[in-house]
C-alpha cells in the first residue's frame, strides 16, 4: 500500500493511546471520518516472546482498516523479528496497513528501557532501527517522534531525516518534547520545520481539539496530515468537525442523545470483544468524556464508576439523555 493514497483527501489519523485506542474506539472514529487509525503501542519484545495479551493488542480488524500496527523497542533484531511475526496478521483478522515505530512515548517505564522517546537522543539509532524494520517487511514503515528530548535539545528535524534515510515512508511529529509529556503547548513550528526538511509525508500532532485547530495547523505548518489523539477520547465527532472545517462546510455538533448512543455503541463493541468484567472498568474514562461539560455529568460519572454491567451503564446514560431532553 502506498501511504500517499491514505493522505487523501485530508490525512486524518487517530493516534495510538495506551488504554484508550482499542478496536472499539478505532472503529467508531473510522465511522466518524478518521482516514487511518493506529493500534495501541505494542511491545516488540513481547510479540517475540509470544505473550497472549500482546497478541490481542496487535489485532487489526477488517472494519477499521487502513490501520497501522505500532511497535516499540530499541533493538534492531527484536523489532525486525516482531515485524515479521505480525506482517501477515492473525488468522481471521486483517493485515496491518503499515508498521509504525514509536520513538516519542514519554512514559518513564518506556524511556527507562531505552524505548519510545529515549530514541530521540540518538538519530543514528533511529536510522538503524528503521532500516532494519524496512528490510524485514513489505509493508510501509512509519515513525512517530516528538519535538526533541527537552527544550535544550529540539532535534525533530534531525531525527526525521534519519528516519527517512532508514526507509521510513512517513513521519508523525508531536510538537511537545519528551520531557514535557503532555504539559504546556505543542510547538507547531517544529512540525513545519520537519515538513521543510524531508521529502516524505509529515503528519502533525498535538493540541488538535477542534476543526479550527486542524485548519490552523495545516495552514501554519504545511503538514500533509493531522493526527488526533486525546481530543478524540469521548469525542469521535471531532473527525466530522475537522472534515467540515477543512472542506469549508458548516458543522453541527452532536446532540446529547447522539453522544449517549455513540458511547453505548462503543461500549457494546468493547464488551463483545472482551467481557463486561474487563470492558466496563476500562471504558469508564471514555464514557465520562462523552458527557463531559454537560449538566449532570458529574453524577453520571459517579454512577458509571459503580456500574458493573452493560445494562447498568445503559440505564444510567439513557436516563441522563431523557432527562436532558425534557429539560431542554
Amino acid at each position: 500500500m502506498k501511504l500517499q493514497s491514505i493522505l487523501l483527501p485530508y490525512g486524518l489519523f487517530l493516534g495510538p493511546m495506551a488504554g484508550y485506542s482499542d478496536h472499539a474506539m478505532r472503529q467508531m472514529c473510522r465511522k466518524m471520518g478518521a482516514e487511518m487509525t493506529v493500534t495501541e503501542m505494542v511491545s516488540a519484545k513481547a510479540i517475540c516472546f509470544g505473550d497472549s495479551k500482546t497478541s490481542l493488542l496487535s489485532r487489526v480488524f477488517f472494519d477499521e482498516t487502513p490501520t497501522a500496527l505500532q511497535l516499540f523497542g530499541h533493538e534492531c533484531d527484536i523489532l525486525s523479528e516482531a515485524t515479521r511475526k505480525v506482517e501477515g496478521g492473525e488468522a481471521g483478522y486483517a493485515r496491518p496497513s503499515a508498521i509504525d515505530i514509536n520513538m516519542g512515548c514519554p512514559m518513564k517505564k518506556i524511556i527507562s528501557g531505552g524505548d519510545g522517546g529515549a530514541l530521540m537522543k540518538s538519530p543514528l539509532q533511529i536510522e538503524a532501527l528503521v532500516k532494519a524494520v524496512a528490510l524485514s517487511t513489505s509493508l510501509p514503515v512509519t515513525v512517530k517522534i516528538r519535538a526533541g528530548w527537552d527544550e535544550d535539545h529540539i532535534n525533530a528535524t534531525e531525527c526525521a531525516k534519519a528516519a527517512e534515510s532508514g526507509g521510513a515512508q512517513m513521519v508523525c511529529v508531536h510538537g511537545r518534547t519528551v520531557k514535557q509529556v503532555y504539559s504546556g503547548k505543542a510547538n507547531w513550528a517544529v512540525i513545519g520545520a520537519v515538513k521543510g526538511a524531508v521529502s516524505i509525508p509529515v503528519v502533525g500532532n498535538g493540541d488538535i481539539l477542534s476543526g479550527e485547530d486542524a485548519l490552523r495547523m495545516k495552514q501554519e505548518t504545511g503538514c500533509d496530515g493531522i493526527m488526533v489523539a486525546r481530543g478524540a477520547i469521548g469525542n469521535p465527532f471531532l473527525f466530522r468537525e475537522i472534515h467540515a472545517a477543512l472542506a469549508g462546510e458548516p458543522y453541527t455538533p452532536p446532540t446529547i442523545t447522539e453522544r449517549v448512543e455513540t458511547a453505548l455503541s462503543q461500549l457494546r463493541q468493547a464488551c463483545l470483544e472482551t467481557s463486561e468484567h474487563h470492558a466496563i472498568p476500562a471504558s469508564r474514562g471514555q464514557i465520562a468524556a462523552y458527557v463531559f461539560g454537560l449538566r449532570g455529568a458529574a453524577d453520571v460519572r459517579r454512577r458509571v464508576n459503580c456500574a458493573k454491567t452493560y445494562a447498568e451503564v445503559e440505564d444510567i446514560l439513557l436516563g441522563f439523555a431523557r432527562q436532558s431532553s425534557e429539560e431542554n
